[in-house]
């Protein structure tokens, strides 16, 4: 790679590392050589690109536009290695995935190690967020979302649906009996999750009717499992996605009620940015793994 392009590249480092100390060990290259870099860079474009202090680096209007093209040219030059390599006439190289915690731990690490052992020359960088991650600033191949899609220009392919559902355990059941309706949740001893801005309100609907229902949360935590395990403990009801609920309601533990009164299900996405070549390790990926996800999916629809 032509100097100014590596270059490039040690900017680009050092900005999303935050300062020129942190970039310069992610680079594994001696601190004054990087910053020395930099204002060799700065002087040759007779323009200031970051300012530093302290606390770190803070890029200039000029320093934001460079950087921004910087990693165009960068992508653009790694694209058509990869190319020249033959990525896009075979299925290899890595493949950065990104989905949510639980949804991948259930539904995508199994696809993805079985289409690692299909495919011995693609190796996968999987990331479980529930964090809505940005697919070009963070430079990730493909995403699985859960929900409606905002019109952002990615290219969608639907592979199933999930919905949001209430449960509780049997013997809290037994002892407090089955809801009928949405109101019988009222008062009720209930878990929630303050991940949700509507937290201490369940949303429900039956023949075209939309409820909103104030719950009395016994106990509020911020993930679905410390919620199910509350609610298998015989707490109270939970309200997650199906999903996160199936493994306890099929092996007995917890039981889904108000079915009837369930808002729509969610849709279930792989997202991928549109680009004029698709490197066939993203291709094979997609056509192996929308199959299965629907598959494994249907059973918690």
């Amino acid at each position: 790679m032509p100097d100014r392009l590596k270059t490039m590249a040690m900017l680009v480092r050092v900005i999303d590392e935050g300062s020129i100390t942190a970039g310069a060990r992610a680079l594994r290259m001696p601190i004054a050589t990087v910053s020395r870099r930099i204002s060799e860079l700065e002087a040759d474009l007779n323009a200031e690109l970051v300012l530093r202090s302290p606390r770190g680096l803070t890029l200039t209007d000029a320093g934001t536009a460079y950087v921004a093209a910087c990693r165009r040219i960068l992508e653009e030059v790694a694209e058509a290695e990869r190319s020249a390599s033959g990525e896009f006439s075979a299925p290899r190289g890595t493949l950065t995935l990104t989905a949510p915690i639980v949804f991948g731990r259930l539904h995508v690490l199994p696809v993805v190690t079985a289409f690692l052992h299909c495919h011995p020359e693609v190796n996968i960088q999987l990331q479980l967020t529930d964090r809505n991650v940005s697919l070009g600033e963070e430079h990730i191949d493909m995403a699985i979302r859960i929900g409606p899609l905002p019109d952002s220009g990615l290219i969608a392919r639907k592979v199933g649906e999930v919905r949001h559902v209430v449960c509780a355990s049997p013997s809290y059941l037994d002892k407090h009996g089955r809801p009928n309706a949405p109101d019988d949740l009222e008062g009720a001893s209930c878990i929630t999750l303050d991940q949700f801005l509507t937290a201490q309100v369940w949303g429900f609907e039956a023949e075209g009717k939309s409820l909103q229902i104030p719950v009395h949360a016994r106990l509020t935590v911020n993930t679905a499992e410390a919620a199910l395990d509350a609610a298998e403990a015989g707490l109270g009801f939970t309200r997650v996605l199906s999903y996160q609920a199936a493994p306890g309601t099929q092996a007995g533990r917890l039981a889904t009620v108000l079915q009837a009164w369930e808002p729509k299900p969610l849709p279930i996405h792989l997202v991928y940015e549109r680009r004029a070549l698709i490197p066939q390790k993203l291709r094979a990926f997609i056509d192996f793994a929308a199959p299965r996800i629907a598959h494994s999916t249907a059973s918690v629809a």
